[in-house]
């Protein structure tokens, strides 16, 4: 087992931090893309961190060519994408999958070599958003309900096995960490395996969500600079 799943295995939470940097990090690939700042984003990039702020993992869209940092721009959420996850030796750990869909979104994961892990996919509801955490084999493993947008300001919600709280994911605060949060907007998520029985795949597929929520639901076109 790799020590980013060693570490993930053993944890009681993990932070989902996405970030935008000034300058390039070699090794990661990690950037800040200037036109960021003025209101055209480009891609996905998130440290991945246990409880005590030690950062264990990363997680970026690869590096987008035009043609699709036009297609984010314009089709967003509903567009084919990956995000690949390394660890701190730039190795790849995981793999999220998402194919175009206009309705009920899904994401499929994919650990290291690509071995299928599970996914997530999204299910109709009147009054709220619900999507079911699947196997391999398609079965339902773990649910995860979700309130209307407009009251998510301070959000939080349950992951469920049956009527079993297993894990919660949390939008948490926000504090500002440097230059580069000065100009944008990230996103910070707490996920919490409450069920010690939670299996490292399960965990990854928690990691997944906490992701795929923020992509789905809260990010949105940074603020351009006021110059």
């Amino acid at each position: 087992m790799s020590i980013f799943l060693e570490t993930l295995s053993q944890a009681n939470e993990v932070y989902v931090k996405q970030k935008i940097e000034l300058g390039e990090m070699l090794g990661y690939g990690q950037k800040f893309e200037i036109a960021e700042v003025f209101g055209f984003k480009t891609r996905s990039t998130y440290q991945i961190q246990t409880d005590d702020g030690q950062q264990f993992g990363y997680c970026a869209e690869p590096n987008l060519d035009f043609g699709d940092a036009i297609k984010r721009q314009f089709l967003g959420r509903y567009r084919v994408f990956n995000i690949v996850g390394t660890d701190m030796k730039n190795q790849r750990v995981f793999r999220i999958y998402h194919p175009f869909r206009w309705f009920l979104q899904r994401l499929d994961v994919f650990g290291a070599g690509d071995r299928p892990v599970g996914s997530l996919q999204q299910r109709f509801a009147w009054f709220n958003n619900k999507f079911e955490f699947l196997d391999t084999r398609g079965r339902v493993v773990m649910t995860l309900t979700l309130s209307h947008r407009k009251y998510w300001k301070y959000w939080k919600s349950s992951i469920k096995k049956g009527e079993r709280e297993v894990s919660v994911i949390e939008k948490t605060e926000k504090k500002w960490s440097g230059f580069s949060d000065f100009f944008t907007d990230p996103d910070h998520f707490r996920v919490r395996f409450i069920d010690i029985r939670l299996t490292t795949n399960e965990k990854l597929l928690l990691l997944a969500g906490a992701v795929f929520v923020d992509l789905l639901y809260f990010e949105t076109k940074p603020s351009p600079i006021q110059i």
